[in-house]
């Protein structure tokens, strides 16, 4: 049996393309990288992201992003669902030490922190820190996400934590989500392109409706 599956959209200024997640009853997603604002969608939820995919191929977080972090967590954790601190991408051990070392801070702003699993990064040096106030959030390079999703999602729910995946834009990959047994997943097509809202919207619904089967 699946479970209900939550999608979150990438924050977008776009008043149709708003319009239509609403009617979809997507969720927001609102990056430290970006506009901070929810653009109203408070009363659906919210979560915030750290940015880090922005500085990808880095090698590090920068003081940048670090401030631009602070200013939204501190904006907006109280109304968010979740929100990740700050990791490295595909940044192995180094990624899951910087975002231990913010988890305390995050969790006195907001309710449920997510800690960003990398590349390189194994279920046991997870496990210890999820519980019902920390989740996953399934980032990496695209390959090894789409390889890892269904280990990642298992861990979380054996720990009853949230586990969500990053960057899914495809139907397809809606799909794998729902049968890997995430909690939810954001995604910036249907932020960007209302036309493809639809088919997104309905395969949300698919897994749904095979979850209340």
């Amino acid at each position: 049996m699946m479970a209900e599956l939550i999608a979150y959209a990438a924050r977008t200024g776009t008043k149709r393309n708003l319009a239509g997640l609403r009617r979809l009853g997507w969720r927001l997603l609102v990056s430290a990288a970006g506009v901070q604002r929810t653009e109203g969608f408070e009363d659906l939820g919210i979560a915030l992201d750290n940015g880090a995919w922005s500085a990808r191929g880095t090698g590090a977080y920068p003081d940048s992003l670090k401030r631009r972090f602070i200013q939204l967590v501190i904006m907006l954790g109280g109304l968010a669902d979740w929100a990740v601190p700050p990791d490295i991408v595909a940044g192995g051990g180094a990624s899951l030490l910087l975002s231990l070392r913010w988890m305390p801070w995050v969790l006195k702003h907001c309710k449920r922190a997510l800690l960003a699993v990398q590349d390189g990064m194994e279920a046991d040096q997870v496990r210890p820190y999820l519980g019902s106030e920390v989740g996953v959030f399934v980032g990496g390079t695209t390959q090894w996400k789409l390889t890892t999703m269904a280990t990642w999602a298992a861990l979380a729910r054996e720990r009853g934590a949230w586990c969500h995946v990053a960057r899914v834009n495809t139907v397809r990959r809606i799909r794998a989500c729902a049968t890997a047994g995430a909690t939810s997943f954001d995604g910036s097509n249907a932020s960007r392109f209302a036309v493809n809202q639809p088919q997104l919207g309905r395969a949300v619904a698919q897994q749904f409706f095979a979850w209340k089967e």
